[in-house]
């Protein structure tokens, strides 16, 4: 099993990395840029490229970037939407610069507008992001992609819906609202984030051998296990279903180290990447749930 930690990258890329060897990261996750902004971020080619060739020297990968929190594309607010899917796509041309493999993002809230309507915003939203990225990546708007490449899937990283907690208007708290989302964007490369906290809170019990076997099998029937490609392991300070969208630290909130023995100990999920969102304030932090995490997989009894 591979484990990290969602890294800072205030400051640039070489804090991240070396925050990334300092902790002992097997995969690390990022901001695209400040998680409370939609301003465009940069990237130096040079840093970029430094980055690339430190996180492979250390065997640190997958690299994942994470959409900021403001992104709404199920918004039925004209200059939001835009706004979000503009966004969306520069995220996807920075996520290739720095060689990320996956770009995770919530999928959003449909402010009262339905969920069948926002679904549709979501799913149109995300093609027309990733099209504005490919056509960016290759000499810029209206030009042509590379002579044969004709999937989007062989120039985009894997968009990964996150599993959310559900509350208010969101969308993206089922399996099967996951599941319509992907069939009405059939050629974007798109997966899905299972966040222990968000779906424990969505309703899912994942505390128990049975209860995670029930909701794989869920996750299956609807979107495929092949659609799964990234665990965020967060504790939970909120109940079973109580759609609150609190971390707390590994061991310390509802899920318990009883549920992450359950969850690391499942055969089903031993090939993903598990990375981090806990509280924290310092490195100490990160490396305290770190070790939590690490300690409770050796723990567990495989199944």
């Amino acid at each position: 099993m591979k484990f990290g930690v969602h890294v800072n990258r205030a400051g640039g890329l070489g804090n991240a990395l070396a925050a990334a060897r300092t902790l002992r990261c097997d995969t690390i996750q990022m901001f695209s840029r400040s998680p409370r902004s939609l301003r465009p971020g940069l990237v130096n080619e040079e840093e970029a490229t430094l980055f690339r060739e430190g996180l492979a020297a250390a065997g640190i990968g997958p690299l994942v970037i994470h959409a900021p929190y403001l992104l709404n594309l199920a918004s039925p607010r004209k200059e939001t939407y835009e706004a979000s899917r503009d966004a969306l796509a520069h995220d996807i041309v920075l996520a290739r610069a720095v060689g990320a493999e996956m770009l995770v993002f919530h999928p959003g809230s449909h402010l009262g507008s339905g969920v069948d309507a926002g679904i549709a915003r979501i799913a149109a939203a995300v093609e027309y992001a990733c099209e504005k990225a490919c056509h960016t990546s290759h000499g810029g708007s209206g030009g042509r992609r590379d002579e044969g490449v004709d999937r989007m899937d062989a120039v985009l990283p894997r968009l990964l819906l996150e599993m959310v907690s559900g509350s208010g208007t969101e969308i993206g708290k089922t399996f099967e609202e996951q599941r319509r989302i992907m069939d009405r964007a059939p050629s974007v490369p798109l997966g899905v984030c299972l966040d222990t906290c968000h779906v424990f809170t969505a309703g899912y019990e994942v505390r128990t051998m049975e209860g995670i076997s029930r909701v794989l099998d869920e996750l299956d029937a609807a979107v495929g296990m092949q659609s799964l490609a990234l665990v965020h392991a967060n504790d939970s300070v909120g109940d079973l279903g109580s759609h609150l969208d609190r971390h707390a630290n590994i061991g310390e909130g509802r899920i318990g180290e009883h549920g992450f023995r359950a969850i690391l100990g499942c055969s089903r999920l031993s090939h993903l990447p598990f990375i981090l969102e806990t509280p924290h304030t310092t490195l100490d932090d990160d490396a305290r749930n770190l070790a939590a995490l690490r300690r409770i997989a050796g723990e567990a009894v495989s199944w």
